[in-house]
């Protein structure tokens, strides 16, 4: 009876057919992104090569957040937090100490991850809105003790940063050059794609999607739940600060602006019209925005506004995101087939 009733109908995608999708969207992401610097290259335009750079960086941002609301179940409000954090600690490093990339991201790291585990046991302690409240406060009270420090620029922030150059043995990669610059931002966001998505499948990644789902029923299951949120916690203040340790060789310098709410609200709305929870699409959706604030804003200032007006829609028509939508539709074509 049950194969009559079924004859005719495309069976149900799996979850294989589901991570299928998603993976052939972020191998469609870095396919255009190349076919662009090719345009970009041929166009011989900088502009076009750092904005893209920079809608990458913010990416590496946004990717941070769908750790912990797409997978985890925790909206964070202040995740320019520690993005800043690692654009200054980064730019410090690269006037004060050495121009040297793998120290900065060394060293961005390092205090990212103790930053992030002091952050975590302060703000995990809550839930709900009560932690998206904290995780905002904290980088409200942290911007302002920077916007008020005068060694570190103050309001002003921190000018001339050099930008390094990186030896590879057998040639040299100028960050100054902008081509080549957004090549090693687009390879590190690769990898960092791959590495989340690799994660997801191991059975730490499987114990976040359960705390988003019923966080007491792991809790019955002998897991203990504080301990995974405040490993996601660290591992995205990680990811941020090392994106936001990139940001100073693009623009040569860093701001306070870098940690206010606007940088975080941002990347939630990035998180959110690119596709909750699937990594791919917080890129998506950070250059999505980045495209959109750059047409808007040569026309007039008010660039927030359409950027809101389109969150607003994508959250009532599109709840699932651009890459919620698409991933169904690719499941249900190879399942025809």
């Amino acid at each position: 009876m049950a194969d009559v009733l079924t004859l005719g109908r495309a069976p149900a995608p799996t979850a294989g057919a589901r991570r299928s999708a998603v993976r052939w969207l972020s191998y469609a992401f870095f396919a255009i992104a190349l076919l662009f610097a090719a345009v970009a290259a041929a166009l011989g335009d900088v502009f076009f090569f750092r904005l893209a750079t920079e809608s990458l960086i913010f990416g590496g941002l946004a990717l941070s957040v769908d750790l912990l609301l797409g997978r985890t179940g925790l909206l964070p409000l202040g995740q320019a937090l520690f993005f800043g954090f690692g654009a200054y600690v980064s730019a410090l490093t690269l006037k004060h100490l050495a121009p040297s990339l793998p120290l900065a991201l060394a060293v961005v790291l390092v205090s990212g991850t103790l930053v992030g585990l002091v952050g975590g046991l302060i703000a995990i302690r809550a839930k709900g809105v009560y932690f998206a409240l904290i995780s905002f406060g904290l980088a409200q009270v942290v911007s302002k003790i920077v916007f008020n420090t005068r060694e570190l620029g103050a309001s002003d922030g921190l000018i001339g940063v050099p930008a390094p150059v990186i030896n590879l043995g057998v040639a040299s990669l100028d960050t100054a050059h902008a081509p080549s610059f957004f090549l090693l931002v687009l390879v590190g966001t690769a990898a960092l794609l791959a590495l989340l998505m690799r994660l997801m499948d191991t059975p730490f990644g499987r114990q976040l999607d359960a705390i988003r789902t019923n966080e007491h029923r792991l809790a019955f299951l002998g897991f203990d739940p504080w301990r995974y949120k405040l490993a996601a916690f660290v591992l995205a203040a990680d990811i941020a600060a090392l994106s936001g340790a990139l940001y100073p060789m693009l623009r040569g310098f860093v701001s306070p602006e870098l940690m206010f709410f606007q940088v975080s609200g941002n990347a939630v709305i990035n998180v959110i019209v690119g596709g909750t929870g699937t990594f791919v699409g917080a890129l998506y959706g950070s250059a999505l925005l980045t495209a959109l604030k750059s047409v808007v804003g040569s026309f007039t200032a008010h660039h927030a506004i359409v950027i809101g007006a389109l969150f607003v829609v994508s959250v009532i028509f599109f709840p699932k995101g651009l890459v919620g939508y698409l991933a169904p539709a690719l499941e249900r074509l190879w399942s025809r087939r």
